[in-house]
């Protein structure tokens, strides 16, 4: 089927570059990695789920330490999940890893930017990931790509 009208991108490319510049500040002084997917659509009723299946899929798991994190976004459906590997869980996975991360990408949803929202979300990640994972001399390898992930 042919369309004159676009599709409008989730972000745009000002934004982009915004979002994955706090990733690379906030992987900085870490050796955990940071990735963001968005998508329109949740594709299941739990965006936690959802977020477990993209964290596979993007194969984040096969990092040396297992302290990737993912930043999950469904945009239409007004949903995210933050989802860690197994290191995050043993080491950093405490309620008040995941809830100040939390709550900056809520405040910044609830008015409407989300380029604002993952900035802040990712720089607190990298803060939280700092403190339990930190980079040192040949410690602190990009194991995974800094650009957003967008789904259909």
């Amino acid at each position: 089927m042919f369309s004159l009208f676009k599709k409008k991108p989730l972000l745009d490319k000002e934004t982009q570059q915004k979002v994955e510049a706090a990733i690379q500040q906030a992987e900085s002084g870490t050796t955990g990695e940071i990735r963001v997917y968005i998508e329109s659509h949740c594709k299941t009723a739990d965006p936690m789920e959802r977020a477990r299946e993209v964290f596979a899929a993007l194969e984040m798991f096969k990092t040396e330490a297992r302290n990737a994190v993912l930043v999950y976004v469904a945009t239409a459906d007004r949903k995210f999940a933050l989802f860690g590997d197994q290191a995050i869980y043993e080491q950093a996975g405490g309620p008040a890893f995941w809830q100040a991360a939390a709550d900056k990408l809520t405040g910044h949803l609830r008015k409407n930017e989300l380029g604002n929202g993952l900035a802040d979300c990712i720089l607190t990640l990298g803060s939280a990931l700092a403190a339990q994972f930190p980079a040192g001399p040949g410690k602190n390898d990009n194991e995974l790509s800094d650009e957003i992930v967008f789904g259909k």
